[in-house]
């Protein structure tokens, strides 16, 4: 969506049949595909209201991250849900936690403090053990982990995927992207896990303005993720 001039005073949400609706001035926003803005918890509802009061004159939607996501949710996800959970899935086969320096002590001690725990929880909590390598050469992966995975993908209902795969695309871990959904792990935390060899490098060489930059957009993204995904789930109304 372009920006656009505002034309409302209000922004506020208001209960529907399906759930909760998002309005200005007491009509109803639709999504880019017109489909009615319309959400199942009531406090991103208030969220996304919030996102539209805020602006000033000139309507930013791409700074509206959470109407976007659900946007998002509506327009791309709910149609081509089989395709997503496949997409995302898939990255169970070359995850970001199965590669682990090589011959670098001092990054491999971090890793295992920060990596291996995560996969310990894959393999105890969602039955899917992954095989660890160092290096990038390509490991390949227990078929019954990646069907476990792919179930623990399948469980998200469309909003709830939308949120994990924002995850998993700023981590490029499925594993990362679960544990922060599932409750393992805080935006934070995620955010820190995945860039923890793109720091070790900036501490080691130093960094530049233009990295520090992009891990910072990185953390916001995954911290909005994060938001996302706690919104969903507070006072939901049942389907």
């Amino acid at each position: 969506m372009q920006d656009i001039k505002r034309f409302y005073k209000a922004a506020t949400a208001g209960p529907v049949a399906e759930g909760f609706a998002i309005l200005l001035d007491g009509r109803a926003v639709r999504t880019p595909a017109k489909a009615p803005l319309v959400v199942p918890s009531q406090a991103l509802a208030e969220a996304i209201a919030a996102e539209w009061q805020a602006q000033d004159e000139t309507v930013q939607v791409a700074g509206m991250a959470l109407n976007n996501l659900t946007c998002t949710a509506i327009d791309i996800v709910a149609p081509q849900r089989r395709k997503i959970v496949d997409d995302l899935a898939g990255y169970g086969g070359h995850d970001l936690l199965c590669y682990w320096a090589d011959g670098e002590e001092e990054l491999l001690r971090r890793q295992q403090q920060a990596w291996q725990p995560l996969l310990d929880w894959a393999a105890e909590s969602l039955s899917a053990p992954l095989r660890k390598t160092c290096g990038v050469i390509s490991q390949d992966q227990p078929p019954e982990s990646l069907e476990a995975l792919q179930r623990a993908v399948e469980n998200h209902d469309a909003l709830e995927l939308t949120g994990l795969s924002a995850a998993v695309q700023v981590s490029g871990s499925l594993v990362i992207g679960l544990a922060l959904s599932l409750g393992r792990l805080g935006g934070a935390e995620a955010h820190r896990v995945a860039q923890l060899d793109e720091d070790y490098q900036a501490e080691r060489w130093g960094g530049d303005a233009e990295a520090a930059a992009r891990r910072e957009a990185l953390r916001l993204e995954m911290l909005t993720a994060e938001r996302f995904l706690a919104l969903i789930r507070q006072n939901a109304t049942s389907n």
